[in-house]
C-alpha cells in the first residue's frame, strides 16, 4: 500500500527541487534567446527562430513573473517522469522521489526547467510521444489528449524539437514493418497527428500575430552561419566573386570566424540589414553550397553531429552578458525590472564549471548506456519495453545532434536539453535491475 507521506513528499517536494535554481536566483533563469521570444507578442511581426506559440506562453506567465511558467514546467517534468515509471512498472512515491532527486543533483533537468527557454520541452516531448505511440494503449484516454496536446505545443516551440520528433515518428513507420506486434499503427498514427497540430498551432500563432501565413523564418540564416564557421562560405565567395555579384563579395577576408560572432556579434551582418537585408543572399549560398560541395558539406555534417553529441554541459548561454533580453523586458515589462535586475544572475556569473565536472561524465556515461541497452537488445534479439524506450532515445539523441549540429553548429545548450533523458533512461535499467534482484532473493525457498 502507498504511504501518503511519500505522496505528499513527491508531489510537493519534486516540483520545488526542480525550479530550485530559480529560487536561489531570486527570479526565473534568463538566457540570451529569452528575450527574442518575449518581444514576440509586443513586436508583432516574425524574426528567425523566434516561435510566436513558445512567445504566447511567455507572454502567459508575465503577470507572476514568470513564475507560473517555472511551475507549468515543472509539473509537467513531473507528470511526464511518473507517467513513464508508471508504464515501466516501478510506479511508486518513493521511486519516483530518489530517480527524481537523482536527475535533480547530476543532470541540466532542474536548470532547463528554471529557464524560460522551449529546451525543457525538448526531452519531455521525446518521451511523450514515446508513451503516446508505444504505451498508448495502456494510459487512459484524457491521458492520451494531454500527452497529445502537450506534444503538439513542444512541437512547435521549436522547429529543431519539430524535426527531432518528425524523424522518431518516420523511424516508428519503418521500424513497424518488422515490430508490427509491439508499435500499433493507432499510436503512430496519434504520434504523427500531434506533428500536424504543432506545425498548425504555430502557422496559427504566426498568422494571429504578424498577419502572415508563414512558418517561423531564419533557417537559411542558421545554417548559413555553420557553413560560414566551417569554411564553406569563404571558399563560396572565392570561387564565384567578383563574377556573381553578392553583398558579402567585398567582405569575404573579413567574415567571423564563428556563427555566433557573425549572427549575434557586431560584424558585417548588421552592417548589411540582417536577415532582412541578407536573407535571400545566405539562402543562395546554402542552396547552391550544397549543390556544388557535397562532399565538403558531408564531411562538416558528420564532424558537427559528432561534436554535437560530446557538447553537453548545462548552462551555456545563462551565465553570460544577456543584455538583448535585459533591454527586451525594460522596454516591454518595465514592472519586472526591480525583481530582474535584483536576481543573483545579473549581479555574478554562476559558476557552471564547477557543476559540470559532475554533469558532463554523467551525461556521457548515459547516452553510452543507453546505446549499450539498445545494442545488447538487438544483439538477443529480444526488445523488450526497456529496449524499446533506448532505442528511441538513442535515435532522439542522434537526431537532436544532427539537426542542431549541422544546422546551428554544436553548442552545449543543445546537447544537455536532451542528455538528461539519457540519464532517466540509464536510472530505469538500474532501478529494474536491482528490483528483480530484490525480487529474485525474496522467492528463494528458506
Amino acid at each position: 500500500m502507498t504511504d501518503p507521506a511519500w505522496v505528499w513528499i513527491s508531489a510537493v517536494a519534486i516540483p520545488l527541487l526542480l525550479v530550485l535554481p530559480a529560487l536561489w536566483n531570486g527570479y526565473p533563469l534568463l538566457q540570451y534567446d529569452t528575450g527574442g521570444y518575449l518581444a514576440r507578442w509586443y513586436e508583432g511581426y516574425l524574426v528567425p527562430s523566434r516561435s510566436t506559440v513558445f512567445g504566447l506562453y511567455l507572454h502567459y506567465g508575465e503577470a507572476s513573473s514568470f513564475w507560473i511558467n517555472l511551475g507549468i514546467q515543472a509539473l509537467a517534468t513531473l507528470w511526464i517522469l511518473q507517467l513513464a515509471l508508471r508504464l515501466f512498472g516501478l510506479f511508486g512515491p518513493w521511486r519516483l522521489t530518489a530517480i527524481s532527486v537523482a536527475l535533480i543533483l547530476t543532470t541540466a533537468l532542474p536548470w532547463l526547467a528554471s529557464t524560460l527557454l522551449t529546451d525543457i520541452f525538448t526531452g519531455l516531448s521525446v518521451l511523450a510521444l514515446f508513451i503516446l505511440v508505444v504505451h498508448g494503449r495502456q494510459i487512459s484516454t484524457i491521458e492520451k489528449c494531454s500527452l497529445f496536446a502537450f506534444t503538439a505545443f513542444a512541437a512547435a516551440t521549436h522547429s529543431a524539437t519539430l524535426a527531432v520528433l518528425l524523424g522518431l515518428c518516420c523511424a516508428g513507420w519503418i521500424a513497424r514493418l518488422f515490430l508490427r506486434d509491439r508499435i500499433a499503427v493507432s499510436g503512430l498514427l496519434q504520434g504523427s497527428l500531434t506533428l500536424a497540430a504543432g506545425a498548425a498551432m504555430l502557422l496559427s500563432a504566426n498568422f494571429a500575430l504578424s498577419g502572415q501565413l508563414a512558418w517561423t523564418p531564419g533557417g537559411y540564416g542558421v545554417a548559413f552561419g555553420r557553413m560560414l564557421q566551417d569554411g564553406i562560405v569563404k571558399r563560396y565567395l572565392d570561387d564565384h566573386c567578383p563574377r556573381q555579384q553578392l553583398k558579402l563579395c567585398p567582405y569575404r577576408n573579413e567574415l567571423p570566424a564563428t556563427a555566433d560572432q557573425f549572427l549575434w556579434g557586431s560584424s558585417v551582418f548588421d552592417d548589411l540589414g540582417r536577415f532582412q537585408g541578407l536573407n535571400d543572399e545566405m539562402g543562395l549560398i546554402v542552396r547552391r553550397s550544397l549543390v556544388e560541395y557535397p562532399l565538403r558539406n558531408a564531411e562538416a555534417a558528420i564532424v558537427a553531429t559528432a561534436q554535437q553529441l560530446v557538447h553537453v554541459g548545462t548552462g551555456e548561454g545563462t551565465s553570460v552578458w544577456i543584455g538583448h533580453t535585459y533591454g527586451i523586458i525594460e522596454r516591454y515589462i518595465p514592472s519586472q525590472l526591480k525583481s530582474m535586475r535584483a536576481a543573483y544572475q545579473q549581479h555574478s556569473n554562476i559558476d557552471f564549471a564547477a557543476i559540470n565536472r559532475l554533469h558532463v561524465p554523467v551525461a556521457l556515461v548515459s547516452m553510452l548506456a543507453v546505446v549499450a541497452i539498445f545494442a545488447s537488445a538487438i544483439w538477443r534479439r529480444r526488445l523488450d519495453d526497456l529496449a524499446m524506450l533506448a532505442a528511441t532515445v538513442t535515435l532522439a539523441l542522434l537526431g537532436n545532434a544532427f539537426v542542431c549540429g549541422v544546422i546551428s553548429g554544436p553548442h552545449d545548450r543543445y546537447g544537455a536539453r536532451m542528455a538528461w533523458v539519457a540519464s532517466f533512461v540509464a536510472l530505469i535499467a538500474l532501478v529494474r535491475h536491482f528490483a528483480r534482484g530484490d525480487e529474485a532473493e525474496t522467492s528463494l525457498p528458506s
